[in-house]
């Protein structure tokens, strides 16, 4: 039987999939990061969005990508869970 990581490792041998993945890092570790914060601070979801004055649902929408949040939405959300929000561009990128 095949693990997560082994179907990541031969997926990732498509290109186009590899560089899909890549462009999406950022929002998944971000998200990654949301999530282990919020379990780690002992809150649910709704717990959380009642912290932040949201609803739960969206909470739910941003722990699964499906929503595009403002950077004062994650200011607060990262406030809520006892952190802060860091932006950063490092170097350059050169487009193809």
């Amino acid at each position: 039987m095949t693990n997560f990581q082994d179907f990541k490792n031969k997926v990732l041998k498509n290109k186009e999939i590899k560089r899909f993945y890549d462009e999406l890092g950022p929002e998944f570790e971000l998200i990654h990061q949301l999530i282990e914060k919020r379990i780690k601070a002992g809150l649910t979801q709704t717990e959380l969005a009642q912290k932040i004055g949201t609803k739960q649902s969206a909470i739910s929408r941003l722990e699964r990508g499906d929503y595009n949040p403002s950077v004062a939405f994650l200011r607060k959300v990262a406030e809520a869970l006892g952190s802060e929000l860091r932006i950063s561009l490092p170097g350059s990128r050169s487009r193809n």
